[in-house]
C-alpha cells in the first residue's frame, strides 16, 4: 500500500528544486556580491535551503494540501533560513550586511512562493480544462459513509480525482468487495477508498493485502467518531513505541510562545485602539435603556475545563436566568441596544481583557457558561477535548456557521467536531485567516447572531 500518494507528477516536484535552487543562487550573486568566495557561498546556502526543507516538508505538497498550509511552511521555511544566512554571515564574512542578508531571503522567498503558488493553481486549472495530473478513485462502503466523498469528488473536479465507480456494501459484502477489487485491478484504477465502518477487521486485512500485492494506493473513510480519535502521535521512550491520542500543537514551547505574543499584542491594539473610547460610549446607551451594570461577568469553562470569569457588555435587562438559560431568536429579555451589540457582535469585545488576562484567546474553541457545558459533556462525545487549549473569542466552527443558539443536537456536535479539527491543525496563519472570516461574516451579517 503505497504511503504518499497525490503528488503534482514525478517530473514537477523536482523541476520546483531546480527552480528554487536557481532563485536562491542568482539573488546571492546579485546582493551578496560582496563575498570572496561565492561557490563556497552558492554551497552553503543552497544546502542549507534543502536540509530545512527537507525538516518541515516544504516540498511535501499534494493536490488536497491546502493554500494556507503551503503559506504557513513558506513562512517557517523562511524564517530558519533567515536565520542561518545571518549566523552564517557572522562567522563566514569579515564585511557583514545584515540589510544585504534580509532582502536576499525576502525576495527569494518571495519568488519561490510565488513560483509554487502558480504550480499549484496552474495544475489545479489545467485539471479541469484538460483532464491531466489526474487520479482515477473508487468508492466502497454504505451510502451514508462514503456519500460526502462522492460529492466532493463530483464537484470539486479541480483537484484530479475523477470517479469511476462506486460499490455499496448494503447487500452481499463478500462479492462487492471482491468485484470493487477486481474493478480496480481490471480498469486500472490508481486509488481505492473505504469506508472503515462498514468493514470488518478481516475484510480490512484482505484490501490491504490486495493493495500492496497490486500496487494500489489506500485510503479509509473513517467516520465522524473515528474522525475524533485518528489523530495519533507516535513517540519512543527509549526504544519503546508510545501512541498519544493527541497531537496537541499549542503544547509545544515555541507554538506557546508565539500563540501567547500574538494573543498580548492584538488584545492590546483592540483595547487601546477601540474598547478605550468605546467603552464610555457603551456605558451611556447601555445604562440609559436599562438599570444595571455595563459589563455582563459569567462563569465559564475554559482551559482544563476551569472556570473563569467572562465579560461582555450587557445586552439584556437583568434577570435571574441570565446564568441558566441560553438567548434564542426574539429573546424577550435583551434590550434594544442589546439586539444591536449582539448582531454586531460589540457584546464580546470585553472579552479582549480576558485574553490580555490569559483566561482566553483570540481564537479558540467557544467557552460555554457552566450549566450548559456540565449538560454537553454528559451529552455530546468529545466534548472535553476541546478543553485541551485556552477558549477563544473566535474560532473555526463560528466562521463555518455555527455560532449562536445551539438549535440541534448537530450544531453542537459540529462545533465540537471542528474545535477539535482547529486544535489539531493549529497554525498561526489559520488564526489570522479566522479572524478575517470572522470580520467579513460580521459585517456581511450572521444570521444566528441574535
Amino acid at each position: 500500500m503505497k504511503t504518499k500518494t497525490g503528488r503534482y507528477s514525478g517530473y514537477i516536484q523536482p523541476f520546483t528544486y531546480l527552480i528554487d535552487l536557481a532563485i536562491i543562487n542568482v539573488l546571492a550573486i546579485y546582493i551578496m556580491s560582496f563575498h570572496a568566495n561565492e561557490i563556497y557561498y552558492s554551497i552553503f546556502i543552497s544546502f542549507a535551503w534543502f536540509v530545512i526543507a527537507a525538516n518541515i516538508s516544504f516540498y511535501e505538497v499534494y493536490r488536497y494540501t491546502k493554500v494556507i498550509s503551503i503559506i504557513n511552511r513558506a513562512l517557517k521555511q523562511g524564517i530558519l533560513f533567515t536565520l542561518f544566512c545571518l549566523a552564517l554571515e557572522y562567522f563566514y564574512s569579515e564585511t557583514s550586511n545584515q540589510k544585504a542578508v534580509t532582502l536576499f531571503v525576502v525576495l527569494a522567498l518571495f519568488l519561490i512562493l510565488a513560483v509554487k503558488l502558480f504550480i499549484y493553481y496552474f495544475l489545479r486549472k489545467f485539471r479541469v480544462l484538460f483532464g491531466g495530473n489526474s487520479r482515477t478513485v473508487v468508492l466502497l462502503g454504505n451510502n451514508t459513509n462514503i456519500n460526502p466523498l462522492k460529492n466532493f469528488f463530483t464537484e470539486n473536479p479541480d483537484y484530479g480525482y475523477k470517479l469511476i465507480k462506486v460499490f455499496t456494501l448494503k447487500d452481499h459484502k463478500k462479492e462487492r468487495i471482491a468485484e470493487c477489487l477486481n474493478f480496480a485491478l481490471e480498469k486500472k484504477i490508481d486509488e481505492i477508498y473505504c469506508a472503515m465502518e462498514d468493514l470488518t477487521d478481516s475484510q480490512t486485512n484482505d484490501i490491504i493485502n490486495f493493495a500492496d500485492n497490486n500496487l494500489k494506493t489506500l485510503k479509509f473513510i473513517p467516520s465522524e467518531k473515528q474522525i475524533f480519535t485518528r489523530s495519533v502521535k507516535f513517540e519512543y521512550y527509549d526504544y519503546i513505541p508510545v501512541i498519544s491520542l493527541r497531537n496537541i500543537l499549542q503544547d509545544e514551547t515555541l507554538n506557546k510562545i508565539i500563540k501567547r505574543a500574538f494573543d498580548i499584542v492584538f488584545s492590546s491594539i483592540v483595547i487601546i485602539g477601540i474598547l478605550s473610547w468605546l467603552t464610555p460610549i457603551m456605558a451611556l446607551v447601555i445604562k440609559w435603556e436599562s438599570k444595571g451594570p455595563l459589563f455582563f461577568i459569567q462563569k465559564r469553562n475554559g482551559l482544563n475545563y476551569k472556570e473563569f470569569d467572562c465579560y461582555k457588555f450587557r445586552s439584556m435587562k437583568v434577570n435571574d436566568k441570565a446564568d441558566l438559560d441560553l438567548s434564542s431568536k426574539n429573546d424577550i429579555r435583551i434590550t434594544k441596544v442589546g439586539k444591536f451589540i449582539r448582531s454586531t457582535s460589540i457584546d464580546e469585545l470585553p472579552q479582549f481583557f480576558n485574553v490580555l488576562l490569559g483566561d482566553m484567546s483570540v481564537v479558540g474553541p467557544r467557552p460555554h457558561m457552566v450549566s450548559v457545558a456540565n449538560l454537553y459533556a454528559l451529552k455530546v462525545d468529545k466534548f472535553m477535548a476541546r478543553h485541551f487549549i485556552k477558549p477563544g473569542i473566535t474560532g473555526l466552527a463560528q466562521t463555518k456557521g455555527f455560532r449562536g443558539e445551539v438549535e440541534t443536537d448537530e450544531d453542537i456536535i459540529n462545533r465540537v467536531k471542528y474545535d477539535i479539527f482547529y486544535m489539531e491543525n493549529w497554525s498561526i496563519l489559520l488564526d489570522i485567516k479566522i479572524i478575517f472570516n470572522t470580520i467579513f461574516n460580521t459585517l456581511k451579517g450572521d444570521e444566528k447572531a441574535y
